[in-house]
Order: structure tokens, then sequence, then C-alpha cells
């Protein structure tokens, strides 16, 4: 049997995210303060790369500490619908190479949503009716210009059953 604060680790996972430059973490949360449903935006903007990494495995955190990466550039290339909810879709080889990277070293820990190709978006709504997120989608479109965004390094979190508990910046720029 686990004691509590073994099961907390357990029931509190890792969330790695890539940080993004000032600008473009700007522009995001602009448009999902404006459209993100407020009972339930606990967070700012963000490029999910891993949603469930588990706490208490120091080889996590020892490569991330050890890593020296370069400034990553992506294309923000468009706004999609994800049925009940919009995002912006970013393309990035760089960023897919680094995800490839991480979750081969990780591989044991993954979860079978993390084992997947990584998506690169950032979600501006969420959990609204289609017809809200279509009309969001219209809107959106319509003063869409495609822009590079980059990433800084990674941001990695704690998941606190909505909110995220903010544990280290491991910024790129090296390599």
């Amino acid at each position: 049997m686990l004691d509590n604060c073994s099961e907390m680790v357990m029931n509190e996972p890792l969330i790695l995210t890539l940080a993004l430059d000032q600008v473009s973490s700007a522009f995001f949360n602009a448009r999902r303060q404006q459209f993100f449903p407020p009972s339930i935006n606990y967070l700012n903007a963000h490029l999910t790369l891993f949603h469930h990494l588990p706490q208490g495995q120091p080889e996590i955190t020892m490569l991330l500490d050890s890593m020296q990466h370069p400034i990553i550039k992506l294309e923000v290339t468009e706004v999609v619908s994800i049925g009940k909810g919009v995002v912006y879709k970013l393309e990035s080889s760089e960023l897919r190479a680094l995800h490839n990277l991480l979750g081969n070293k990780w591989q044991q820990w993954l979860t079978p949503q993390d084992k997947h190709s990584l998506w690169p978006h950032v979600t501006v709504q969420n959990k609204v009716t289609a017809q809200v997120a279509k009309q969001t989608l219209e809107e959106l479109k319509n003063s869409f210009t495609p822009f590079v965004a980059y990433g800084l390094g990674l941001n990695l979190y704690v998941y606190k059953g909505g909110p995220w508990q903010f544990q280290k910046f491991y910024s790129f720029g090296n390599g």
C-alpha cells in the first residue's frame, strides 16, 4: 500500500511544454482569454510536448538539466477546429526532432497519449458547443496571417487537477 506522499506524486504527473517567445505568448494568451470558457481557464496558452510524465524519476529532470538546444523556429500555419474548440497549428521539424529525442529517452514512462506523434498546436478555445467553436473559427480565420514563433526553452509543471504548478524553466540558446 502506498503512503499519502507516494499517492500524491503518482496522481500529480509532470507536464512539459515549449516556452514561446513573448510576442507569440501574448498573441495566444489574448485569444485564449477572449475565447476560452473563463470557469475552466486555469492556464495561459501553451504548447504541450508531454502530458503525463511521472514525478520521482530523476532521469527525466537530469536529461532536461543537461540538455543543450538551439532556439526553435516554428511556423504558425493556420487556425483549425477540434470540434468543440479551436487551436492554432504550428509546424517545426526541429520541434518534432526534439520531441522524438525526448520521447525515445523516456519511452518507458510514456502514456499512450504521449507516445503518439507530436501535433504542435496552441489551444485558444475548448469545451464549448460546436456552434460556438465554428463561430470562433470563422472569426479567427478571417483575421489570421501566418507568422513565425520561437521556442525559447521548456517549462516543466506539476498537474494539480486543473491548475498547473510551475517547476522549472530550461532555457534554449545553447548547442
